[in-house]
Order: C-alpha cells, then structure tokens, then sequence
C-alpha cells in the first residue's frame, strides 16, 4: 500500500473516531473484526463486553462514546447464525398499549438505526411503514393512540373500508379498524450488528472472536478466562449473551430467562406480481383475539416473512435442533388462507428456526450482578427487544459509567420471576 493510501485510511479512521471522542492513536487496536492475535493480551480495559448481538454491540458503541477502552467478545462473530440477533429481517415499532418505556425506547432508537443504515452499503432500515390489525376498537389500540398523542409519535387509524382499497391482497374478514405506523418498518437483523461492530472497530473499538468460561464464585471480579487459557481483565464487564445468560449464569439466571424455539417462514409471490413487495405492502402484525402473527413484504427479494408470535418449546442455544417443523408449517399456510389467500399454496424459499430468551414477564434484564458490583447482565430480549438495542444500549452504558444511579425496575434483576407468563410485548 503506498504512503497515500496509508495516511488517507488513517484520516478516514480518525475522523470516524473524533466522532466519538477516541483517539485511534490512543487505543492501539486492530481495525478488523478479528482483532490481532495476543497484540493486547494483557492489557486492562475499562470494559469488556462478552456478546456481539444487537444489545451488545450497541452497548459497546454508547461505552465507546464515553471515551471508554473497550474490548467486544464473541464465540461465534457478532449476530451469528444461533444468535437471537441473527437472520433476516426484525420489526421496528412503537404500538405497545400502555407501555410507554417501550414506546419510548423504540421511538428514540430510531435516529440511530437510520445513521446505521446511511453508513452501511446496503439498507439496515426499510421505512415500509407498520399495520398493526385489530377486529374491534379494544384498550390495546386506544392506550397505544393516548401514549403516542402524548409523545408526538406519528400514528393513524385506518377503518375496514380504507383497508380494502389500500391493501386489496390482503382479505380482511374479521378485521374491523388498524394502527399504522408510517415511520416504522423492517431492519435487515443481521447486517445492522455487523455494521455496527465494524464502525466499532473503525472508531477504535476492539472486538475479538473468543469464547469464554463462566465466572467462578469470588469476593471481587477482575478478569476472565477464555477457553484457550488467556486472562482478560478490565474495571467493568457486560454480560450481553443472550439466550446463553442462564448458562454463564446458572445460579443467578437459570430459572429467571426462559429460552424458547421461535420458527420463521419465507414464500414466494407469484412472478411479476409486485402486491407484496415494500411499497406495496407494511410490515403487519394481526392481532387475531390475541393470537398474533406477523410478517413483512417481500424484502429484497428474499420472500413473504411470516411468523406465529407464540412461545415455543423450550431450546438449548448451542445443542437445540434448528430444522424447521412439519406443524409450524402448515399452521402458518392455514393462517395465510384466511388473510392472505394468494400465497397460502405459494412456494416455500425458506425457513428459520431461532428463538427468544423470555423473562418471565416479556420485560428486559438490565441490572447489576448481585454479588459483583462492577458486572452487569443485559439481556432477556423476549422477542421484542432488537429494535429498542440503541436505547438499550445507551442506558446500559449510563449505568456502567456511572451516569445514570437508578435502575428501571422493570429491569432489575429482582423483577424476574422463575414463572414463564405467556403475554404479548
């Protein structure tokens, strides 16, 4: 590489860290997802973050901005193919009924997704606006219109008759009134982290692929093991792992996050048909009593997304089968006659099996380790959490640093329950 070359990547580099306040001079790390093998082995950071999935590596960016050293670990590579923050496509919405913590978090994350998507060289956020359907006018959509009202969150109601003409490939028996969302859409799951770690990295961030073992029992925490027998030390940790956290954790968190097997679908829309493709059709999620699907349009080209929003079975994130069942798939083509009739017998492109990890109340785990101060637990996602990882994120980091004392009860530790309740979030 010439002399040029060297100082012009060094300037991009540079700029890109000044926009979060590090110094690439000062960090001396690798710019590359893998790191550089034991170049900083023995150094001590002020925070090392062990997961790269969505809550992670957003908290590892906020820590960063905070003028913080910090090292992002992974086993497998950030949103990896068993990770919760894996696959395709997630919902961004801010429809949540009375929840307003979720709506807020949800609303305020999405500045944050739209720079990602700008920085990526392909699009991390498709604004195909979101249907939320309902067969009646019932308290779930009129607290989510009060709390919208009252934080100036664009929503409209759309009546049965305005549905017909606007969607007429969707068959609306047993629908009566929507919400939509018309800033909200899909974010493309998988290239959002892995974006987000590489601005990590470029900004002077460390991330290295490393697997670790489970703490042992002590009066203090100052280091990990990974399982090549090399010590990592630091002044904070951030456990983000996901549906693994009841594993690293079996005595605080075993009984308190319930991993679950969530299965996912793809069709194919007749050729040359366009009716479900952005633009045509919002991502959507219907009601149904109660028992809700989902879905998405035909995103870059990919198939018609659709899922049953019920708790699986019970899933071990590293052992678990992931071949997708015979039952799932004809329950989801039964749902499809009735509301979308042109592709109940349509190909199948592919399928999915991944999973939540649930709290016992659909509510996020972001607390202090009970008997260490400086470790922390973010996770329990519970299937609604990837849209909210830059707030997430951002709180997580106002924690550690100190910044923000109070922990949102919702999220504490001493919230979650070793009873699994089966409501939507």
């Amino acid at each position: 590489m010439s002399t040029r070359l060297n100082i012009s990547r060094r300037k991009v580099l540079a700029g890109m860290a000044a926009a979060v306040g590090v110094s690439i001079a000062e960090s001396s790390v690798a710019v590359s997802l893998g790191g550089s093998k034991g170049a900083t082995a023995s150094r001590r950071r002020d925070v090392i973050v062990i997961g790269a999935g969505v809550f992670g590596a957003w908290t590892a960016w906020h820590l960063l901005k905070h003028r913080k050293n910090v090292l992002l670990v992974d086993a497998w590579g950030p949103a990896h193919a068993r990770a919760s923050s894996g696959g395709e496509s997630r919902m961004t919405r801010t429809a949540y009924g009375q929840d307003d913590i979720y709506t807020r978090f949800a609303s305020e994350s999405l500045d944050d997704w739209r720079w990602l998507s700008e920085r990526a060289a392909l699009p991390i956020f498709h604004a195909t606006g979101v249907l939320f359907m309902f067969p009646r006018v019932e308290p779930f959509l009129t607290q989510t219109l009060e709390v919208h009202h009252q934080l100036h969150i664009p929503i409209e109601t759309l009546e049965r008759s305005t549905l017909e003409k606007r969607y007429p490939q969707i068959a609306w028996d047993g629908v009566e009134i929507a919400l939509y969302e018309p800033d909200r859409g899909a974010l493309m799951a998988r290239r959002a982290v892995q974006t987000l770690v590489q601005e990590f990295v470029a900004a002077g961030g460390e991330y290295k692929q490393l697997s670790v073992l489970p703490p042992k029992g002590a009066a203090c925490f100052t280091a990990l093991t990974t399982t090549s027998g090399e010590l990592l030390s630091a002044e904070h940790f951030v456990f983000a792992c996901g549906p693994w956290l009841p594993k690293v954790f079996p005595d605080v968190l075993g009984g308190r996050i319930f991993p679950t097997r969530q299965e996912v679908f793809f069709f194919a829309p007749p050729g040359g048909d366009t009716r479900f493709a952005p633009g045509q059709l919002p991502g959507w999620a219907d009601f149904n009593e109660g028992d809700i699907y989902y879905g998405f349009p035909d995103l870059e080209a990919r198939g018609f997304k659709i899922a049953h929003d019920r708790h699986g079975a019970p899933i071990d994130p590293d052992v678990g089968d992931r071949t997708a069942s015979q039952a799932a798939l004809q329950d989801v083509r039964t749902y499809m006659q009735g509301r979308f009739p042109i592709l109940a017998r349509r190909p199948l492109v592919e399928a999915r099996v991944c999973q939540y990890e649930n709290s016992s109340n659909g509510d996020f785990l972001i607390d202090r380790h009970p008997a260490w101060g400086n470790v922390w637990l973010v996770g329990a996602g519970s299937g609604h959490g990837f849209k909210h990882g830059p707030a997430v994120g951002r709180y997580a980091a106002r924690l550690v640093t100190g910044q923000s004392g109070s922990i949102q009860p919702r999220f504490s530790l001493q919230s979650k329950m070793t009873q699994q309740q089966l409501g939507f979030r």
